[in-house]
């Protein structure tokens, strides 16, 4: 087994064990959490990461290096690298080059602490823990989620034992718009705003807004359970004492706040038993960075404000906000939203607008209230409304009661006043969806899914659902039941064409659980254009008419209806749109001009009875063709007038449109002619305390003018008086230059004499110098006829041949000395090659010998005669070789005592005994530097040679002395 070891900050992590290979994949990741003032300090040390290879034992647990590897920490970067291949050091594999492939990356960590909100200048004396909790740690009271009951714990389990509410209620706000820089670009479309907090590490958004100037929004209140006691959530609030609130709009903070939470549980306080206490009141909100964006300060009435109501309260007290809730209408609420955030499985923290509430587990299963329905069902029911409300004068959009119940009781609704004829260019479509299965689930946990969708344009606003949920995991597809549903209605083609391109079918994914209230999880947005653009296909109807089919087959991603824009399902559908052709006028139903008419008469295939010929002549007023005739025009006459009804409504409704948008643009340019008034008058007052600033820099600088006239003028005077000083001095060093040059004068003068008395005793000199010298010339030729001066010139010839012979013998014993090493070198060589060679032979020998037993005897016999003979022969040259030696040595003792013997009788004895002695120490030198390389012992022919000298030289001695 192979395994890889990583240390790194005194911390020591492994990869799991895997088969031990020639391509062993590990696939693991080892990581180590530390902050980025830890991760510089290393940099800067250039701290690596070593990673040792080792071979694993599994039966006995031992480990082999392989290898290792040294990371540079700084190579690491925050962007992804591609892995790179690392050559293992200090391989065990010589033969092989063995590598490692590595990717080292630096990611950062968006998970929250615990203590995200830990107060920074939190007063010492109110964080103190109790004398009744001395053995308390104030870093260790945090809040723990408790899964299971449904709370947070905060503190010790010991000590929890009462149960709290705490609940953030954000009721209105004003003056938003003063947040807005007028450098910021907003979003092109309707930009929208929301509140944001973080409550016990939970992230909680309101409903968005899109109006600064009347933010319209429904008060909502945010709930946590608290298990814990009076005295420790004392500590608690002290340490976290603040609680920020944000404007958001998208990832961007415009401004926020902070709600003091530490007045909540004042000290030896015992409200909170009585009745819930409470943190309210109108708090300012500041945009961010205001000293560095060198904001001006905003006047107090038009300063942005928010209304926030901090309650907390034992479980069980009812509690009832004080604050006076504002809306757009000046009025309070009927219905405020709820949130209660636990229990909560997952914290997640994605971004400002993410939210990990859920809701509260009621006991039974109940479909989804006005106050829980979607943004896409306001719409829809909207969009109902106005169709109900407007479907007396739009005759194309009228369902026709051809085998729909629904669409029957719908259509008699809108013909209950007046009966209405479709336009005869008005077709019979049908269209059907099925829904047909789910797959690709992202979410981590199973969902019971329904769907559910509504498109009010086919003639019913009730929405359908699926029945009953089915249970969707991840990597798993489901099919979905009782999913198919078929819309017949009656419309003008462009009609539908417009509608569909404009309006797509929105599909809401929900969750329904039977411990807690419908969850909407996501919606689907199907665009029905898509059906117009595929294939027709031509059938026969029921009567034998030609229609036309198409159909469409499609997956969309479902996404998230809350936090970020992330899919969580696909969804498979299939649509098909039928064409029946147009529709016959003899099912619908006509105008009021023809109720008077017998039933006969409304079936264009009945004809009249025949004349009779007896019968009296009819007036031409009372025949049927004229009737007809009149009504048509009266139908014609009837939807002139509802055609300019209806100019008039949609002339009326685009005025209202118009008159709600200048407004809302007068409301927007008065309350940005207001910012800039405040913001005029502000840089006013700034103006006139610089125009007074200027003006006592002014007074300064005239002041400083004077001065520094008065300066100049002292400067000219002094300027002045220096130069008159300056001509006197200069006159008297003009005269006392004149008195210094005539003195010099002299000077030379007398000098020139002194030097023509000393010329002329220099040529005295001379002259009694070169009389000197030839009698000097004359001395020494006298002196070198002398036979002292002779003699003496030979001994310092002699000294310098001595010294020549000197040198000359000190090099000889020098190559001498060189030549006894590389000797004991080649022998010592020559040792080793005859004890390898043995070696060698003897075991050839022992493998030849069973088979050659007698050949073995003779050639170990030849073999040994020829080793003596080389043994012989080496030794011969080593002879000759030293006595070629031993021939220079006494050539040049000889040298040295016919040197010695030059000078004087007397020193020529001892030279004589010291050459012994010399040769004598060479000799023992010899024999012992042979006797230590082994080859040689005291039986050998050159070492008995060496003796016999040895004791001839001792005797020679012996003798002389």
């Amino acid at each position: 087994m192979l395994v890889v070891e990583a240390k790194f900050d005194g911390e020591q992590l492994a990869t799991d064990p895997v088969a031990h290979t020639d391509q062993p994949e590990f696939a693991t990741e080892l990581a180590w959490e530390i902050d980025r003032k830890v991760l510089h300090q290393h940099r800067l040390q250039r701290t690596p990461v070593k990673l040792q290879c080792f071979a694993l034992d599994p039966s006995t647990s031992a480990k082999e290096t392989i290898g290792y590897i040294v990371l540079d920490l700084r190579t690491a970067q925050e962007t992804k690298q591609a892995p790179k291949w690392y050559q293992l050091l200090s391989n065990k594999y010589t033969k092989f080059k063995s590598e490692i492939q590595i990717s080292i990356t630096l990611e950062t960590d968006t998970k929250a602490p615990v203590d995200s909100f830990k107060a920074k200048g939190a007063p010492p004396r109110d964080g103190k823990v109790p004398t009744s909790l001395s053995g308390l740690d104030p870093k260790d009271i945090v809040a723990v989620l408790n899964e299971e009951g449904g709370y947070h714990q905060i503190g010790p389990a010991e000590y929890c034992t009462d149960s709290f509410v705490l609940s953030v209620t954000i009721a209105f706000a004003t003056q938003l718009e003063q947040l807005i820089p007028c450098n910021m670009k907003l979003p092109e479309r309707q930009p929208e705003f929301f509140f944001y907090y973080s409550l016990l590490g939970n992230d909680v958004t309101n409903e968005p807004f899109s109006d600064l100037i009347n933010p319209n929004f429904e008060p909502e209140r945010a709930s946590v359970r608290i298990r814990s006691s009076v005295e420790i959530l004392r500590v608690y609030l002290a340490l976290q004492s603040k609680l920020q609130i944000h404007l958001c709009c998208g990832d961007q903070s415009l401004g926020s706040t902070e709600i003091p939470l530490n007045g909540l549980l004042k000290k030896g306080s015992t409200e909170i038993n009585q009745h819930p206490v409470t943190v309210e009141g109108a708090f300012t909100l500041d945009p961010p960075n205001r000293a560095k964006q060198k904001l001006a300060p905003i006047p107090l009435e038009l300063a942005p404000t928010v209304g926030v109501s901090v309650s907390l309260q034992r479980e069980g007290i009812d509690s009832q906000s004080l604050i006076e809730l504002k809306t757009q209408n000046g009025h309070e609420p009927e219905h405020s939203k709820k949130r209660v955030l636990t229990p909560i499985k997952e914290k997640t923290l994605t971004g400002p607008k993410s939210s990990s509430t859920s809701p509260v587990p009621p006991h039974n299963q109940t479909p989804p209230t006005k106050d829980d329905a979607t943004e896409s069902e306001v719409e829809s029911l909207q969009y109902d409304k106005d169709t109900k409300q407007n479907l007396k004068g739009i005759s194309s959009s009228v369902p026709a009661s051809l085998a729909q119940a629904v669409i029957a009781s719908h259509a008699s609704e809108t013909t209950s006043g007046q009966k209405i004829a479709v336009p005869s260019t008005a077709h019979h479509f049908c269209f059907s969806i099925d829904l047909r299965s789910v797959h690709g689930l992202e979410i981590g946990y199973p969902v019971n899914c329904v769907l559910r969708y509504s498109y009010p344009f086919f003639g019913s606003a009730a929405p359908i659902m699926t029945n009953p949920p089915v249970e969707v995991r991840k990597n798993m597809e489901v099919f979905l039941p009782q999913s198919y549903c078929a819309f017949d209605f009656a419309t003008l083609p462009h009609q539908l064409q417009d509608t569909f391109l404009r309006i797509p079918l929105l599909v809401e994914l929900w969750h329904k659980d039977k411990m807690s209230k419908d969850l909407l999880l996501g919606i689907a947005r199907i665009q029905l254009s898509n059906i117009l653009s595929s294939e027709k296909t031509r059938f026969l109807g029921s009567s034998g008419e030609q229609c036309w089919r198409q159909t469409y087959s499609e997956s969309v991603p479902v996404i998230a209806a809350q936090g970020s824009s992330n899919r969580i399902v696909d969804l498979s559908y299939t649509v098909t749109l039928e064409d029946y052709g147009l529709v016959k006028m003899r099912e619908i139903f006509v105008s009021d001009s023809s109720q008077g008419v017998p039933a006969v008469q409304q079936k264009p295939s009945s004809l009249p009875p025949a004349p009779c010929p007896s019968e009296i002549q009819m007036e031409p007023r009372e025949t049927l063709e004229y009737k007809a005739a009149l009504e048509l025009e009266m139908w014609k006459e009837m939807q002139e007038d509802i055609f300019e009804n209806q100019l008039k409504q949609k002339e009326l409704a685009h005025m209202q449109v118009l008159a709600e948008e200048w407004k809302k643009r007068d409301r927007e340019r008065e309350s940005l002619v207001k910012k800039k008034v405040a913001e005029y008058s502000i840089l006013e007052g700034k103006l006139q305390k610089t125009l007074l600033e200027l003006e006592k820099r002014e007074q300064q600088l005239a002041c400083a003018e004077s001065e520094l006239q008065r300066e100049k003028k002292e400067l000219q005077s002094e300027r002045e008086r220096n130069l008159q000083e300056l001509q006197d001095s200069i006159r008297r060093a003009k005269e006392d230059c004149v008195h210094q040059v005539e003195l010099e004068r002299l000077k030379m003068r007398q000098l020139e004499d002194d030097k023509h008395r000393l010329q002329q005793q220099i040529n005295d000199a001379e002259n009694k110098y070169k009389i000197l010298e030839k009698e000097f010339q004359q001395f020494k030729d006298q002196q070198s006829n002398k036979p002292e001066i002779r003699l003496q010139s030979e001994i310092n010839l002699l000294t310098l041949e001595k010294v020549e012979l000197e040198r000359k013998l000190e090099s000889a014993t020098k190559s001498k000395l060189h030549y006894k090493q590389q000797w004991g070198r080649a022998l010592k060589e020559l040792a080793r090659l005859k004890q390898r060679e043995q070696e060698s032979q003897m075991a050839r020998l022992k493998k030849q010998q069973e088979e050659l037993e007698q050949m073995r005897l003779r050639y170990l016999a030849a073999e040994e005669k020829d080793t003596v003979k080389t043994e012989q022969q080496e030794l011969l040259d080593i002879r000759n070789e030293l006595n070629r030696l031993r021939q220079q040595e006494q050539k040049q003792c000889q040298d040295s005592r016919e040197i010695a013997s030059g000078k004087t009788d007397g020193p020529h004895g001892l030279a004589f005994e010291d050459g012994l002695d010399d040769y004598l120490t060479r000799l023992i030198e010899e024999r012992d530097t042979l006797m230590k390389t082994g080859v040689y012992n005291h039986e050998d022919r050159i070492i008995s040679e060496l003796d016999r000298q040895i004791r001839e030289v001792l005797a020679k001695n012996s003798a002389s002395n």
